[in-house]
């Protein structure tokens, strides 16, 4: 299920850190950040996967969580990143920060499994976190090492509301979803949506199909990376063409591909709608608002601040799994922004109970993508 790339040092560690160093890194908003200061006393790092730093998904939700803890104790904590262009980043920009004496490094998404773990190994004093992978996911392959703290969300929960909310408000009685890359972070999600339709079918007796997707068989249509975005323009102009009129891609910034298709199919008089993935779209990618239904989010800000606090304050707890859920506030349903007069009222009470009923375990939606 890993298939996941060897990372290969590429550029030497003191290239980088002269890099590092040459200008401060930006935040999301474009605003400077300090990277380092002599009277810091702990240094948070983190290594982006290769969507980048403005991904409007994991990699900047991950950002935003470390100015949270930065935000929290300014004068304790500093914060700074690398960017990954390639998978062979990975391994000599953990590099890098090992050598500048972090206090934790926080690495961005499965394909950063490997190097993460190597580097671990290596540096057993070393903390580390990493968001969307775990021991249980076999992301990481055991046995489970204390200094790597894993941050993942059972979204299957949420895809679950997002997909019974599709399946409500289809006209055409289609709906599609897409993957960046096959794997477990991006299929558990999908699962989510897949089941939430079926529930909705079976409760009002429709026969909502699903493009792109099968719980069942685990197939499904892929991408094959999150950094192109006419791919997701094109997958998404096939969806619309079969008769989509409701598309959830599990992409990260891929999905503007997608947003844009939906932009001009409602030009030319198509009514398409799309949900978001990770973050709140209507906030990330805030211009193609009226397009997205909801967004079906992970709790990555809150999961990275709070890593990074435990870690500047002794907290710490070794090998720690922080899984996020519905019920915990890790793993949510946005609220519907523009489209919020289109949905019923009753489409919006019975997902407000399906929600109540995953929380106490009386549903307990399927995947077979382990978090």
């Amino acid at each position: 299920m890993r298939g996941i790339l060897r990372a290969v040092v590429a550029v030497s560690a003191v290239a980088l850190l002269a890099a590092a160093c040459s200008s401060a890194p930006k935040s999301p908003s474009g605003s400077s950040t300090k990277t380092s200061t002599a009277s810091a006393k702990f240094l948070g790092c983190m290594v982006t996967d290769t969507g980048g730093i403005d991904d409007k998904s994991f990699n900047q939700s991950s950002w935003e969580g470390m100015h949270a803890a930065q935000a929290a104790e300014p004068s304790k904590i500093q914060i700074t990143y690398l960017p990954s262009t390639t998978s062979a980043d990975y391994a000599s920009n953990i590099s890098t920060f090992i050598g500048r004496k972090c206090g934790i490094i926080v690495t961005v998404g499965y394909l950063m499994a490997d190097a993460t773990e190597a580097a671990a190994k290596a540096n057993p004093n070393q903390k580390f976190a990493i968001v969307d992978c775990s021991y249980a996911s076999e992301c990481l392959p055991s046995p489970k090492l204390g200094n790597i703290d894993q941050l993942v969300f059972n979204t299957v929960q949420d895809g679950f509301l997002g997909g019974y909310l599709a399946a409500g408000m289809t006209r055409t009685g289609i709906v599609a979803t897409y993957g960046g890359e096959d794997f477990g972070t991006v299929t558990i999600y999908e699962d989510g949506f897949w089941d939430g339709v079926e529930y909705y079918n079976a409760h009002h007796h429709t026969n909502v199909k699903v493009l792109g997707w099968s719980e069942k068989s685990q197939r499904g249509s892929f991408i094959g990376n999150f950094t192109d975005l006419a791919a997701g323009q094109a997958l998404t102009n096939t969806f619309i063409g079969e008769g989509a009129d409701i598309i959830f891609p599990v992409a990260g910034g891929v999905g503007l591909g997608t947003a844009k298709a939906i932009q001009i199919a409602d030009s030319s008089g198509k009514h398409v709608l799309m949900e978001w993935v990770d973050t709140d779209g209507c906030i990330s990618a805030a211009q193609y608002c009226k397009y997205m239904l909801t967004s079906v989010t992970k709790g990555i800000v809150a999961a990275v601040k709070n890593a990074v606090l435990s870690a500047a304050n002794n907290t710490w707890v070794a090998g720690n799994t922080y899984i996020g859920t519905l019920a915990n506030g890790g793993a949510v349903m946005s609220p519907y922004h523009d489209l919020a007069s289109q949905v019923p009222a009753a489409l919006k009470a019975e997902i407000l109970t399906l929600e109540s009923e995953i929380e106490s375990g009386k549903i307990s939606p399927a995947t077979k993508s382990p978090v």
